[in-house]
């Protein structure tokens, strides 16, 4: 057998191999590709509560129910000024902010520091974090959790 009928044999048995891992588990639903434009998405409004929030709306763009992913979270946000993200703790997943737009004050654990578009902000799992918008326009922000679960925070916490 010649060196490319086996590199051809290797690389059908390795990629054949590969789409095994790509099928989920029994009982799971598998995970749809998306494409999604910056106004698309599953829109999400807060309710008031004592606190008033960063944004009136978050866009969920990949969780469960948009492209059923059961790893990660990605939402989106816009920030009007003077509002802020209010001091938390992560618990139990990583949380990635990207700045896409205009310039926040950040709180992270005992950093303190303004950023500015194209910022990553990373908050590991037990970090206090607070954002608040310091401009005069509204900020736009992406943010990305490690595994889904902020789902099942947002969603007594606000409506369709």
């Amino acid at each position: 057998m010649g060196f490319a009928k086996i590199s051809l044999l290797a690389a059908s048995l390795f990629f054949g191999s590969c789409s095994a891992w790509a099928q989920p588990p029994a009982g799971m639903v598998a995970p749809t590709p998306l494409i999604l434009e910056s106004d698309e998405g599953g829109q999400r409004l807060r309710r008031p509560r004592e606190l008033a929030a960063a944004s009136a709306t978050i866009t969920m763009k990949v969780d469960r129910p948009n492209g059923g992913s059961q790893k990660m979270w990605l939402g989106t946000e816009e920030i009007p000024p003077g509002r802020a993200i209010p001091r938390h703790q992560q618990l139990g997943q990583d949380e990635i902010l990207l700045i896409q737009t205009r310039s926040a004050h950040v709180w992270l654990g005992p950093q303190e520091r303004d950023v500015h578009a194209g910022a990553v902000v990373f908050i590991p799992s037990g970090a206090w974090i607070s954002l608040k918008n310091t401009g005069s326009e509204d900020i736009k922000l992406a943010f990305v959790f490690s595994d889904p679960g902020f789902d099942n925070f947002i969603e007594p916490t606000s409506s369709n």
